[in-house]
């Protein structure tokens, strides 16, 4: 009997959280291999916030999914069948691929992967999109020096805690924001933070924040946005750097949501706010990469997964990054 292929479309926008309508979930033929395409059977997959606004329309930094066609996400994989010189029978390889069990994919967009260097989900967060989102964002907008205050909201997401870690190898002194006691746990206990702020159980993250920056924030490292960010820009030193990442409390709104106007603090105190993604650093991918294999080989950087089990289960386990359900890097097991 033929194989079959699972695989999930966008069947409707949603309006506020996705929920069952949002998807189709349906069995299909193999693809069919054109020439210099590569057909990958996935192992595990990624689920991260950036894809909500890709089910929405409009402008954003990514191109919409497209309603009746496959979402895709970062995935890691074993190959099946090759028709690109570069790739064979058995390489495991990354690269954005359908959210589905088998994805046929032109060898230029995938990169192959040496399962003996690391565990191979490392491509998928650490050594991947997340990692270098952490790198860059922090040392190319946030150029942290020794000595100085760094807070990260989402301190204990895939690219939060990356982004301590790596505030720690420099020297600095690391506020994490988080949603659970075990999060803000783990980010002092075994990632080495200095102090964690639970956003969810505090009365006032404006004063949690002053005492746990008492010299004030020099780098605010800023993947929520909302309250949380309003209460952070007050504490801004002069020449302060905000490396604009995410905004993940925004991301399901239905309405904009007025908040204060910060910019006049921002003139005052000569404050840069730089928003960036990924891509654009597309040019160094390989020296963030080479670094953040370093550090992670040295024991330097450490990291957390939370795995759900079965493709079927990927729309729940991207609805758990809204619930804060994961410590960590968010991934499916396809099977």
């Amino acid at each position: 009997m033929a194989k079959k292929n699972r695989q999930f479309l966008l069947a409707e926008r949603p309006v506020g959280l996705p929920d069952d309508s949002t998807y189709n979930f349906i069995e299909t033929d193999l693809p069919k291999l054109k020439e210099n395409e590569v057909l990958v059977q996935g192992e595990y997959l990624s689920v991260d916030p950036y894809m909500r606004r890709r089910m929405s329309e409009g402008q954003s930094y990514i191109e919409p999914f497209k309603l009746n066609e496959p979402l895709k996400g970062g995935t890691v994989g074993t190959v099946i069948e090759s028709k690109h010189p570069s790739f064979q029978q058995g390489d495991t390889v990354t690269g954005l691929l359908d959210w589905a069990d088998y994805t046929a994919v032109p060898g230029e967009q995938l990169r192959k992967i040496d399962r003996d260097q690391a565990s191979i989900t490392t491509a998928l967060h650490v050594n991947g999109m997340p990692g270098l989102t952490a790198y860059f964002g922090l040392l190319d907008i946030g150029q942290p020096k020794e000595g100085e205050t760094v807070v990260v909201s989402g301190a204990a997401g895939a690219v939060g805690m990356v982004v301590g870690q790596i505030a720690k190898i420099k020297g600095c002194r690391v506020v994490g924001i988080a949603g659970s006691e075990e999060k803000n746990a783990y980010l002092i206990n075994e990632l080495g933070f200095d102090a964690a702020i639970n956003y969810k159980t505090t009365n006032n993250i404006g004063q949690e924040l002053k005492e746990a920056c008492p010299n004030g924030i020099d780098i605010y490292f800023d993947n929520v946005g909302g309250e949380i960010s309003d209460a952070v820009f007050s504490l801004l030193n002069f020449h302060a750097r905000v490396a604009l990442c995410g905004q993940i409390a925004h991301y399901n709104d239905t309405k904009v949501e007025m908040g204060p106007r910060f910019l006049t603090t921002f003139l005052k105190r000569s404050l840069l706010l730089k928003g960036f993604i990924v891509t654009n650093y597309s040019d160094r991918h390989e020296e963030g990469t080479q670094q953040l294999a370093k550090w992670l080989s040295e024991g330097k950087i450490k990291y957390k997964e939370n795995i759900v089990e079965g493709l079927e289960n990927a729309p729940d386990a991207f609805l758990g990054l809204f619930r804060g359900d994961n410590l960590g890097k968010q991934l499916v097991k396809i099977r």
